[in-house]
């Protein structure tokens, strides 16, 4: 069983040095977690240095025993971004510091799903700064039961640090994690939040403990997941589903994520920013799953709005 200890924020001279610590801390506490779960594979690391100041760490674990492709990145990067690139990201100050760590896993199994977390800090230059973060999970095949209980643990954890904040990230999980061209929703959706502005959306402390909770919830959320899923049998078609599944997540990440166009736009590793990316996909020409089948089942349940902790689910 993974370590239950989780990392707590030492004090350092500046506020964003305690956050940049701790997001190391939290990167090596979650890649423990998963590959004590995944029982065969191993993270290898990549450091690397950012052109203007400050740099990372990519983690990558490939061919694992559950995991295909799982990546988990820490960065703590700082500069001058273009003035096109600050009106694009909504950069008060086109000098900024930004740490953080995000997550993708890509399992070999099609009835373990995909899932993705990220947490972060802005600073800008004129000294405003804010908190991000989400986490959600993309089913290839949807379990109500498990996806019922992973919006439960969410909503748990939310409630222990604002009762608002689980309905107001949930729907804008719902419409973040959204592909308009397909009009679906990447998955069963989990909570998404951005600038969180220390000062108007709460002090820096309790933004920041909200933060780490985040973190510590989907270790423990996934990691019981892909224990839960990881010798479930499966068939070559439902194996092929999945590839279509990725496609449409690459789909996302290429096309709408904002973490994404914010590493290129800044000038990122380029290698680390794409990881998220499955190591296979597939696209067909209008795919249309047969009506009743366990694939259309599942079509049935991306859609904006779902009351996931309602027994059974339901849409709004």
């Amino acid at each position: 069983m993974p370590e239950s200890s989780f990392p707590t924020p030492t004090p350092q001279p500046r506020f964003r040095d305690t956050v940049e610590e701790w997001m190391r801390q939290f990167q090596d506490w979650l890649c423990r977690q998963l590959e004590t779960t995944d029982g065969a594979g191993r993270f290898r690391e990549d450091a690397w240095q950012h052109h203007s100041g400050g740099g990372g760490r990519s983690r990558i674990l490939t061919e694992g025993g559950i995991i295909e492709k799982g990546g988990v990145n820490f960065s703590a990067v700082e500069g001058t971004m273009s003035e096109a690139a600050a009106r694009q990201l909504l950069m008060p100050d086109p000098r900024y510091f930004a740490t953080g760590v995000s997550v993708v896993q890509h399992p070999r199994s099609p009835r373990v799903p995909i899932s993705h977390m990220n947490v972060r800090y802005f600073e800008a230059g004129n000294g405003e700064a804010w908190f991000g973060g989400g986490l959600d999970l993309t089913p290839i095949y949807v379990d109500v039961a498990q996806a019922r209980w992973f919006h439960r643990q969410i909503a748990e954890v939310c409630a222990a640090h604002q009762p608002g904040y689980y309905g107001r990230f949930k729907a804008w999980a719902d419409e973040y994690f959204y592909l308009p061209h397909r009009q679906e929703t990447r998955g069963i959706g989990g909570i998404f939040f951005d600038r969180q502005v220390v000062g108007k959306d709460g002090d820096q402390e309790a933004l920041f403990a909200f933060v780490r909770a985040v973190g510590e919830v989907y270790g423990r959320t996934y990691c019981e997941l892909l224990r839960q899923n990881a010798d479930l049998p499966y068939t070559e078609a439902e194996k092929r589903w999945q590839l279509v599944r990725r496609g449409r997540y690459a789909e996302f990440n290429l096309a709408i994520d904002r973490g994404t166009r914010f590493g290129l736009e800044t000038g990122g590793r380029t290698e680390s920013i794409l990881m998220s990316l499955p190591p296979q996909a597939e696209w067909h020409y209008n795919l249309i799953p047969a009506p009743g089948s366990p694939e259309a089942e599942t079509q049935q349940w991306l859609q904006k709005g779902i009351d996931w902790l309602s027994d059974p689910p339901a849409a709004a």
